[in-house]
C-alpha cells in the first residue's frame, strides 16, 4: 500500500498481535473501529463508546487502554494486543482457562475486555504497582516486590470493567486463580501443568469456591464493582 495523507485521512501501520497491518483511515477513526471494521478482529467490543465500560480494552505497548478513546492516526507504529492475541481454543491463556473453569461470564459481551484488562492488571501487580486499595503501610515500604492481590485489590484494579450480568464474584475468583501465571509487563503466561485453579471445572464446585483461594471467603462483597 502506498502511504497517503490528505486533509481528512492518513495511511498508518498498527502492529496487532505481532502482525503489522497498514491501513488508510479517516482522522476521526478510533483504534476500536480499525480493529473491528478493517482488521476483522471483533473480540474487542463496542459497549458504551465513551471509555466507561471497558468492553473494548486492549493492551497498548503492554498497558491497558480503552480502544474506543484512541484515535488510530495518533498511534502509527504502535503495538497492540487484543483478546485474539492472548490464546486460542487449542492453547488458551491461563486467565481464559480460569474464566472458563470459574464460569466467570454470563452473556459474554464484556468477557474479552475483562480478560484483556485482567492480563494487564496482573502484569501491573507483578511489577509492584499499587492501587487506591493498597494499604498505607505497604505504600510506605515501597519495596518494588509484586503486589499482594487481595480481593479488595482485585476489585479496585478491575473497577474500569463493567459486567451488566453481575458475574463479579466469579471474575474475581478467576483472577485469583490466574494471579501466579502472568509475569511482569509481557502479559505472557508462565508454563503451567493442569488447571490453573488446581481443581475441576466450576460445575464440580460451588460458584467461586473450592479448590482455589476463594474457598474460605464470602463472595457476597463482590456482587458489585468497586466504584
Amino acid at each position: 500500500m502506498i502511504p497517503q495523507r490528505t486533509a481528512t485521512s492518513s495511511t498508518l501501520t498498527l502492529h496487532v498481535n505481532d502482525t503489522a497491518h497498514t491501513v488508510t483511515v479517516d482522522h476521526r477513526t478510533t483504534v476500536l473501529d480499525v480493529l473491528r471494521e478493517q482488521l476483522d478482529l471483533t473480540g474487542s467490543k463496542k459497549g458504551c463508546d465513551h471509555g466507561q465500560c471497558g468492553a473494548c480494552t486492549v493492551l497498548l505497548e503492554g498497558r491497558r487502554a480503552n480502544s474506543c478513546l484512541l484515535l488510530a492516526v495518533a498511534h502509527d507504529g504502535a503495538h497492540l494486543t487484543t483478546v485474539e492475541g492472548l490464546g486460542d481454543a487449542e492453547e488458551p491463556h491461563p486467565l481464559q482457562r480460569a474464566f472458563q473453569e470459574r464460569d466467570a461470564f454470563q452473556c459474554g459481551y464484556c468477557t474479552p475486555g475483562q480478560i484483556v484488562s485482567g492480563v494487564g492488571m496482573l502484569c501491573e501487580a507483578a511489577e509492584g504497582h499499587p492501587s487506591h486499595a493498597t494499604p498505607g503501610e505497604v505504600l510506605q515500604r515501597s519495596t518494588g516486590e509484586p503486589a499482594e492481590l487481595s480481593r479488595p485489590e482485585i476489585r479496585e484494579r478491575m473497577s474500569g470493567n463493567l459486567c451488566r450480568c453481575g458475574a463479579y464474584p466469579h471474575i474475581v475468583a478467576a483472577l485469583e486463580d490466574a494471579s501466579g501465571h502472568v509475569g511482569p509487563r509481557s502479559g505472557t503466561a508462565h508454563p503451567a501443568s493442569g488447571p490453573v485453579s488446581g481443581g475441576g471445572p466450576a460445575t464440580d464446585r460451588g460458584p467461586a469456591s473450592g479448590g482455589g483461594p476463594a474457598a474460605d471467603r464470602d463472595s457476597a462483597s463482590d456482587a458489585a464493582p468497586a466504584r
